[in-house]
């Protein structure tokens, strides 16, 4: 797993502590009852955080999982100055 993966499946076991499933590239809030739009919103800026990056509206729309919001962070991470 790598480091970025770890960092986010920290975030998941911490925000949503009662699931007990795989944190992978491929999992959505589907797959996860606790994760509603409040929580999204808490995911989204715990993620920020510990990537120190910042997403759009439009860009946290866009995400289908977890796989494609990972893209994002190394895209806006390569992009800094």
């Amino acid at each position: 797993m790598d480091a970025q993966l770890e960092t986010i499946e920290a975030i998941v076991r911490d925000l949503f502590d009662e699931y007990q499933g795989p944190v992978t590239r491929a999992l959505d809030a589907s797959q996860v009852a606790q994760w509603d739009s409040l929580s999204n919103i808490q995911f989204v800026v715990l993620t920020e955080q510990a990537f120190g990056v910042r997403f759009s509206s439009a860009e946290v729309r866009s995400f289908r999982n977890l796989g494609e919001l990972l893209d994002a962070v190394a895209r806006k991470q390569q992009a800094r100055p």
